[in-house]
């Protein structure tokens, strides 16, 4: 009869730290054999994920459990991309159902049920592979998200990925730079162009878009911080006027208090406050500069108010 032989502290340290789960080959140079394997799976210590790969548990598996599965089928050198990468990169909150695996460009795996495998041609991306498990680097996943979506989503995923303060407009510029073709350059190129000027948030990209400068509006200074070390949207800081862009809907309870204190000190400060939210720049954009406008004019302003396209509709 074979000794019976368990798991080594070393064999379950590393699937801690890989969401739980081990490949064949890993358990195999850790001292952990095919038969000692087969024990674990038939007395229901172990469960099989996926191919050659097992998890020391028999609970549930989190997506960190089966991101690592998917790196561990990948064989040598693969790591997450698309939806995936941005999931763990915190650009969003909401599982992918399937993971997203980029792999060597000779690889021949088939894609899974809950694995996409996708070829990736040597330096088409930046070689770095942060995190555990390994992904695509931050400005790679945005772009990579970019491309082919339409406009509404590429203002989403750059404005998000600017808003971690983890990369920014220029580091993005940089890899689409390194890029020779993407299929929303003009559109990126454009994005953030805007994005280097402070407006990091879809709304207050519209806000400049559709308000400011069709209408010929004296640039505003954005993410401007108060002496009450308060960061305001946009700030005409010659004519003491100040631009709050509120996307969030039901903005009432400890949030709305915030608001009212600020709007309070930049009053005591001799500040005028305006307060948009998306229905306003998104439907009246033209009736916000109007507004905007006349008081930068009592406030001094000398520009005129430029009628944009929609104006004269």
């Amino acid at each position: 009869m074979l000794p019976r032989v368990d798991p080594s502290a070393e064999l379950l340290g590393l699937a801690r730290a890989q969401g739980g789960v081990v490949s064949a080959e890993q358990a195999d140079l850790l001292g952990l054999g095919r038969h000692s394997k087969q024990r674990l799976l038939r007395t229901g210590q172990w469960q099989r994920v996926e191919g050659p790969v097992y998890a020391v548990h028999v609970l549930p598996l989190d997506f960190t459990a089966r991101a690592w599965t998917g790196v561990l089928l990948g064989g040598p050198g693969p790591r997450l991309g698309g939806e995936s990468a941005g999931f763990l990169h915190g650009l969003t909150t909401e599982e992918p159902r399937s993971v997203d695996v980029l792999v060597p460009l000779r690889s021949r795996l088939q894609d899974r049920p809950l694995w996409t495998f996708t070829r990736e041609t040597p330096g088409a991306r930046d070689a770095r592979s942060p995190g555990d498990p390994p992904r695509l680097a931050l400005e790679d996943t945005v772009l990579d998200l970019c491309e082919g979506a339409d406009a509404r989503a590429v203002v989403d995923w750059v404005t998000r990925a600017v808003q971690t303060r983890r990369t920014s407009a220029v580091r993005l510029r940089r890899a689409l730079d390194e890029r020779s073709r993407h299929s929303r350059r003009r559109l990126l190129t454009e994005l953030l162009d805007d994005v280097g000027e402070g407006a990091d948030s879809p709304l207050e990209l519209r806000y400049l878009r559709d308000v400011e400068r069709p209408h010929g509006l004296p640039r505003g200074v954005r993410q401007h911080r108060s002496r009450h070390r308060y960061r305001r949207d946009v700030v005409y800081p010659e004519y003491g006027v100040v631009v709050e862009l509120d996307g969030r809907l039901g903005h009432e309870g400890v949030g709305r208090f915030r608001d009212m204190e600020r709007d309070n000190l930049s009053a005591l400060d001799g500040e005028t406050t305006f307060r948009y939210g998306h229905a306003d720049v998104s439907g009246e954009a033209c009736g916000v500069a109007r507004q905007v406008a006349g008081v930068l004019t009592v406030r001094g302003w000398t520009g005129v108010l430029r009628p944009c396209p929609r104006c004269l509709r």
